[in-house]
């Protein structure tokens, strides 16, 4: 059974993932640690639990989202898995470096490009990579069917969606990712947004006043 534990890191207020299951392997969905007790937040939580860490893996690459890319893939000896149309966004980071005044961020150099459509699996967990652009050029969400359980980025939030006007964001781009993506999903999906509560798909299809004409 896939469980899952959720941090709140960096100045963002962004949601970092950790996923596992009864092997005891787990994966690190958008670590978003900048200051040393996040991350040590992270690594002792993973240490505690007695977990193997075997899967990095981003949405998308906002800065909020990759800050702590590099900490993990080095702590772990782990490549970075993502969307390759996501490289361009992790390069516009440099410019959110430069505005809050740390050093850049680029690209590592250990990456693994995710094929829409297909499984990626970890311990007994296959998630499924569905294609979900429109707050980003390519974002990717992650769902597992056995639990019901979605790692949406900042597609879907609780009453509300991903914004739209960084570059790469599209509005009718987002809205037709989650419509023709996450809400043909069951009511019962419960949605770990990048940011905020977590929600289910049922409650967004009732609630979300974004979605009331989809």
């Amino acid at each position: 059974m896939l469980q899952v534990q959720r941090f709140v890191f960096n100045d963002f207020q962004e949601n970092t993932y950790v996923i596992w299951d009864e092997s005891g392997e787990c994966a690190i969905i958008d670590p978003g640690c900048f200051r040393e007790n996040e991350r040590l937040a992270l690594s002792n939580f993973i240490t505690e639990r007695g977990l193997k860490p075997v899967l990095l893996l981003n949405t998308h690459c906002h800065i909020d989202h990759v800050l702590g890319n590099e900490y993990v893939m080095g702590k772990y000896a782990l490549p970075l898995h993502l969307h390759q149309d996501e490289i361009q966004t992790y390069n516009d980071t440099r410019k959110w470096t430069a505005m809050f005044g740390i050093a850049p961020l680029t690209v590592p150099e250990h990456t693994v490009f995710l094929t829409v459509g297909e499984t990626i699996t970890f311990g007994n967990t296959s998630l499924k990579i569905l294609f979900t652009p429109g707050h980003s050029i390519a974002s990717l969400s992650f769902f597992e069917a056995e639990s019901l359980q979605l790692f949406a980025g900042d597609v879907l939030f609780k009453q509300s969606i991903g914004r739209t006007d960084l570059h790469g964001g599209n509005l009718s781009t987002l809205l037709s990712s989650i419509k023709n993506q996450l809400l043909v999903l069951p009511d019962a999906t419960k949605v770990y947004a990048g940011h905020n509560e977590p929600t289910t798909i049922g409650e967004e299809r009732i609630q979300n006043p974004f979605l009331r004409n989809l």
